[in-house]
């Protein structure tokens, strides 16, 4: 997205015009996130297809796909750090953040066939992350990195996901025939709208929250900046944060518009195409350095952001094995990823801004 729409624009620009456009990007990601929640509920009900497999299948394709092409022309420019790490910190956002936002507001639908299909496939794509990381530099020090043979294995794996949801889909809707809400008169003229019109809506709401999320993050850090904010803390929190605009806008529209199931596939299958899209295209694109000798603290990736995602998926590992049999997810397991996700950012901070300091 910074290839397509750079900085040097926003940083000429009078404070009230990039307060204007920050505005109109929280404008344009509302109405470009009710599209798109919008056309796939409705091709989700033409096509009897769980709107749970569609958040966790074309939703999350959609929302990922800015993360995959920053980590990409990342590695490709030989910014590693930033590859690897935008994928761990949006799983983490996502789980913690928007999962855990989600659950906290509203009771959430916990589906036994998807959480025991593609929520375990999640905690399997964040433990095998995991396990190459610490694996690989246990083996090759702070020179370790990953390569593009696990590249390769992480795409033909994503292949296989999705093929086989397609399959778990078809076994979805032929095992639980009802499992769907009722339908309100919004969502059935919604529903009686034309396929090509359905999917035209999906995608104009994709791109609507993709851009919208570009220029409210590019609008935003050079208000910070202006204003005085440390750059660590706007890389830190206003950044990191807007890599995952596109994920909690689709989710709180979800919620509004009665779509909880949405937000828990987004959630899902956005974690799973973090690991197997985002890393495994970018290592095929370049090799990952898990240590990057360039940051202000540079094993913080091993120490800090890897034990907070599997923390933050143990969490959701519980959640799981309490809410299968009851149908929905307590709100209040939310709450622990909350305070988790607070404490990443503010631990990321002191670390990042105390290695400043010293230096």
């Amino acid at each position: 997205m910074e290839e397509l729409i750079p900085d040097a624009p926003f940083l000429i620009m009078p404070m009230a015009m990039l307060g204007l456009i920050a505005f109109g990007s929280i404008w344009a990601l509302i109405k470009g996130s009710d599209l798109l929640v919008d056309g796939a509920a409705g091709l989700a009900f033409r096509f009897g297809i769980p709107k749970i497999i569609v958040g966790a299948t074309i939703v999350s394709l959609g929302t990922t796909s800015p993360e995959c092409a920053v980590s990409v022309m990342a590695a490709w420019a030989g910014d590693s750090g930033l590859a690897l790490g935008n994928a761990v910190g949006s799983i983490i956002a996502d789980t913690g953040l928007i999962f855990g936002l989600g659950c906290a507001l509203v009771v959430l639908p916990a589906d036994r066939f998807v959480l025991m299909r593609q929520g375990l496939v999640k905690v399997c794509c964040d433990v095998l992350l995991v396990t190459v990381c610490l694996v690989t530099w246990r083996l090759q020090g702070d020179n370790a990195a990953i390569g593009r043979p696990i590249g390769i294995l992480f795409l033909v794996l994503l292949a296989v996901y999705m093929w086989i949801s397609v399959r778990w889909s078809k076994m979805h809707s032929a095992s639980e025939p009802h499992s769907e809400p009722e339908i309100d008169e919004h969502v059935a003229a919604t529903k009686e709208k034309p396929a090509f019109v359905l999917a035209l809506m999906l995608l104009i709401g994709l791109a609507i929250v993709i851009f919208a999320s570009r220029f409210l993050v590019a609008s935003a850090s050079q208000l910070a900046e202006r204003w005085g904010v440390p750059q660590v803390v706007i890389a830190s929190t206003l950044v990191a944060f807007g890599t995952s605009l596109p994920e909690l806008t689709v989710g709180i529209a979800a919620i509004l518009k009665g779509h909880r199931e949405l937000l828990v596939g987004n959630v899902i299958g956005a974690d799973i195409l973090n690991v197997l899209f985002v890393v495994g295209a970018s290592a095929v694109a370049a090799p990952l350095n898990i240590i990057d000798p360039t940051a202000k603290v540079p094993n913080l990736f091993l120490y800090l952001h890897l034990p907070t995602m599997m923390i933050m998926t143990g969490i959701f590992v519980f959640a799981i094995g309490q809410s299968v049999r009851r149908g929905e997810f307590r709100r209040w397991y939310g709450y622990p990823l909350l305070i988790a996700y607070a404490v990443f950012v503010v631990l990321q901070y002191v670390l990042s801004s105390g290695s400043h300091a010293a230096h």
